[in-house]
């Protein structure tokens, strides 16, 4: 992740939180401090410790965070994944941002892990789509890549996505893929959304670099991937799941995105402990 967008994001998560002060912790003097632990109440994969780290980063620097699992480490329930030393009044400040942050990742990247072990093919990759929660896109798509998923297009900006709409508006896929040609750089790729086989084919006449099927049952998938050329790269999507993604493993297609990554992800149960152990620094 990128540490200035993510340090950007966590300011202003901390301001919308925190506002002016942390009313609930003016009863602690500024020189209390004690230990907190995060710990799993859940089996699955944790995600999110570069968010920790930088976050009590902004409050002072001098917080000692300490990690006892590596990022994107399978963890049984009861497992103490991390402590934080520092102020109880920056321990408690900190509290629900981080967790909330952790928590969202955490489940993520379970999710992705699970997706990634149910396809469980040495070809096919599973990656997210843009369904992810405005504002927390940086997070949610390095979760994907700690469960074992890839990346899709991280906005409109760096990767064309033709959908119906686009071509319906340019007249035809060969129409709109001549005329991004003729304005974009070499180094833009060009994927096309297809729904039936002739726009497969008229996909494959244009030259797209990449061709997604839309809504594609598993043996369509396949006999779409055996016209496209070793060249172009395919994608599934649409209606894939964790119920039936197993049967989109022989297909040959070389990504499968599942929206439901990011967009219907449940949160991974962790809590935060204050010990009742304090001392004054």
């Amino acid at each position: 992740m990128n540490k200035f967008l993510v340090k950007k994001a966590l300011e202003n998560f901390f301001i919308e939180d925190i506002g002016e002060r942390d009313i609930s912790t003016s009863i602690f003097p500024d020189e209390l401090v004690t230990t907190g632990s995060f710990i799993a109440k859940s089996d699955g994969i944790i995600c999110g410790f570069p968010i920790l780290i930088e976050a009590y980063k902004l409050f002072e620097e001098d917080v000692k965070v300490e990690l006892f699992i590596n990022e994107g480490r399978y963890v049984k329930s009861g497992t103490i994944i991390a402590t934080v030393i520092g102020p109880i009044k920056v321990l408690l400040a900190a509290e629900r941002v981080v967790l909330n942050l952790l928590q969202r990742m955490s489940g993520i990247a379970t999710q992705t892990n699970i997706a990634v072990q149910t396809l469980d093919s040495s070809h096919s990759r599973v990656c997210d789509t843009r369904k992810t929660m405005p504002g927390l896109r940086i997070f949610d798509k390095y979760a994907v890549r700690c469960g074992g998923g890839f990346n899709h297009r991280s906005g409109l900006y760096d990767t064309v996505m033709l959908k119906d709409n686009h071509v319906a508006f340019a007249g035809s896929i060969k129409s709109a893929i001549e005329a991004l040609r003729g304005t974009l750089g070499h180094t833009v790729k060009i994927e096309v959304e297809t729904e039936n086989i002739e726009q497969v084919i008229e996909a494959i006449d244009a030259k797209a670099d990449i061709i997604m099927f839309d809504n594609a049952t598993p043996n369509e998938v396949k006999e779409y991937c055996s016209l496209v050329p070793s060249t172009i790269i395919t994608e599934a999507s649409g209606g894939i799941n964790l119920e039936n993604i197993s049967m989109y493993r022989d297909t040959g297609v070389d990504y499968i995105s599942l929206g439901m990554l990011t967009h219907s992800v449940k949160a991974f149960d962790i809590s935060f402990n204050i010990e009742g152990s304090f001392k004054r620094r």
